[in-house]
Parts: structure tokens; C-alpha cells; sequence
């Protein structure tokens, strides 16, 4: 059968047969949403403005900015720091990763983290500004580093505020894996009464590589999204989102099978599929019609150039789906 008289063929099948013939491997995954314009980015993050205004932060230089009035169409602008602060040097820094936006107190909060390739010399660091706008930021300094010598690596920060008020903050990257500390709500930076930092993600076989935390509560459970395998390497990578649920913040965490994400465990989000390459660098987004997974992949159709993705989540099984 030709491939035109194929596709005429399943256009007159009821809608209902089609869902049933829909695979469940990772061809099933949906195709990032419709976005234009300025969408080259890496481990973005959005918020949406008390006007309606996106603002989205992503890795590169003094923190890269692009923005949206409609969540498709986005421009750029000037980096979040016009003049990087100068103690990034102290970690070999040149630009800073993985940032995280968000708004509490009258402010707007941005986590970041500053390293190199490959090494868990790394710093996280704060930012506050009263706008979000980019040249607003007053840097806030240090919040939790790591050292050559340390287990785990300080880079990819999330906060996550609890229904009780309380602060913690996630990150992490290879080595022993994702980690997570309470913060002072006052000061954004670690609560000196509690100084644990807890483990809530490993691979302690195999490959290290899970990175990226995310952490959000839906319901009666604390979810746990996570970047596994290989990014940065265009149309060779291997990234892909899991996740897992728990009933307190600090875990444990399991999938939907019960295996520990302290074991290697995840229930898969986002996999690459045709030509959306690696989908990672995640995070989670509360807006008017849902909840959105923000992200990028590699897309195979432009040499492996790393795009914007945004899909909405479906939670009615008690896990996150991207559609």
C-alpha cells in the first residue's frame, strides 16, 4: 500500500481505533508546543508575570533572557547580570547554568550555578530584583558549593516552598547524585538550624549521570522530576526526564514500579522521539490552562541545535504526563 492511499485510509477510521493503534513506546511522546522567534536555549526556566508577561532564563553568559506576552512567540534581551559578579572567577566561570526563577515575598528569586564541564568545583548561587527583568538583579553571593574533593555537585539548584512555609533547595549532578538543604526564608541561603543535606536521587550503578532536580507537590505527593543520561552533545545525546513520588519532601522518592530514585529508579516524562533529541534541563510551571514541563532538546533537524520546549502535563493517573 502506497504511503498516500495508507494515510487516506486511516483518515476514515473512527478516532477511537486510532487512539487504540497509538504506540506506547517512545514514539508516543508529543512534539514540544508551537514556539517562534528567539528559542535557542539550554536549562530553561519561565515565570509568568502578576501582567502576563513570560520570562524565561536559560544557561549561557550573565544568564541568557527571553521573553513572551503569549508563550509563543519570544524575543531576547539583555543577560539577567549586564557585569557577571566577579567571584564566579573563583570557579573557573564564565557564564552561568541552570538557572531557576521564581517569586516569593514581593520578589523575584534567581538560583543559578556557576562551574565547568565536568568538574564539581561549582557554586550556587542568588539573585533578587524587584522587576525580573534583566539588569535588575542585585547578586546575593554564594548559597551551597562543592569542592574536588566533595561527593556531589553544587549546580542546578530548585527551590521548592512547602504548604508548611518551609524552603528547600535541590540540585545536583553525577557523582553521588541529586541532593537537597533547607533554606532561611529570610535570607534565601542555608537555614543554619539545619544544616543536613539529604540525598534524594543516585545511580549507584552504571552510569552517574542524573542531574537537574525539580521538585513540585501535586496532591498528597512531592514529585521529584529529574535529567538522566548524557546532555551537551547535540544530536548524540541520550538526556531524557524521569520522575518520582513521595509523600515527604526530603523522600524517599520511587516510580511508578516502587523502585527508589536512591536505586536508579524514574518513570520516564520526556524521551527523545523523530527529530526532539535529548529533552532535559526541565522545569515545572503553574499557568492559566495547566501545568507545563519547560525544557530543551536538540533538534535533529537543525544540526543538533538546542530549542525550547514546552508541553503541558496531565496529572489525572497520579503522574505527570507530557501531552
Amino acid at each position: 500500500m502506497s504511503r498516500i492511499s495508507r494515510r487516506a485510509g486511516l483518515l476514515a477510521l473512527p478516532a477511537a481505533f486510532l487512539l487504540a493503534l497509538m504506540p506506547t513506546t517512545a514514539s508516543a511522546y508529543p512534539n514540544p508546543g508551537r514556539v517562534t522567534g528567539s528559542t535557542v536555549v539550554h536549562d530553561p526556566t519561565m515565570i509568568r508575570t502578576s501582567g502576563g508577561r513570560y520570562l524565561v532564563y536559560a544557561t549561557g553568559g550573565g544568564i541568557s533572557y527571553r521573553t513572551s506576552t503569549d508563550r509563543i512567540a519570544f524575543s531576547s534581551g539583555g543577560d539577567a547580570f549586564a557585569s557577571k559578579p566577579g567571584w564566579w572567577s573563583s570557579y573557573g566561570a564564565t557564564e552561568a547554568w541552570a538557572p531557576d526563577i521564581s517569586y516569593r515575598g514581593g520578589k523575584y528569586l534567581l538560583y543559578y550555578a556557576v562551574s565547568t564541564f565536568g568538574s564539581n568545583k561549582s557554586a550556587i548561587g542568588l539573585a533578587t530584583s524587584a522587576t525580573g527583568l534583566p539588569g535588575s538583579w542585585t547578586d546575593q553571593g554564594t548559597v551551597y558549593t562543592s569542592a574536588t574533593s566533595s561527593d556531589y555537585n553544587a549546580i542546578d539548584p530548585n527551590l521548592f516552598v512547602d504548604g508548611d512555609g518551609k524552603w528547600w533547595l535541590s540540585f545536583g549532578s553525577w557523582w553521588t547524585g541529586l541532593k537537597m538543604i533547607q533554606l532561611d526564608p529570610g535570607t534565601g541561603k542555608q537555614l543554619a538550624s539545619n544544616t543536613t543535606r539529604y540525598s534524594i536521587a543516585s545511580r549507584p550503578t552504571g552510569t552517574k549521570a542524573v542531574e537537574a532536580p525539580f521538585v513540585v507537590k501535586r496532591g498528597s505527593y512531592y514529585y521529584l522530576f529529574a535529567s538522566y543520561d548524557t546532555c551537551c552533545a547535540g544530536t548524540s545525546s541520550t538526556y531524557k526526564v524521569k520522575v518520582g513520588r513521595a509523600t515527604s519532601v526530603t523522600g524517599p522518592y520511587v516510580d511508578k514500579n516502587g523502585v527508589s530514585m536512591m536505586n536508579n529508579g524514574g518513570t520516564p516524562v520526556l524521551e527523545s522521539h523523530g527529530s526532539v533529541v535529548g529533552p532535559g534541563g526541565q522545569s515545572i510551571m503553574n499557568d492559566t490552562d495547566g501545568d507545563l514541563i519547560v525544557y530543551h532538546y536538540y533538534d535533529a533537524d537543525d544540526n543538533g541545535t538546542p530549542k525550547l520546549g514546552i508541553n503541558l502535563l496531565n496529572w489525572s493517573s497520579g503522574w505527570p504526563v507530557a501531552y
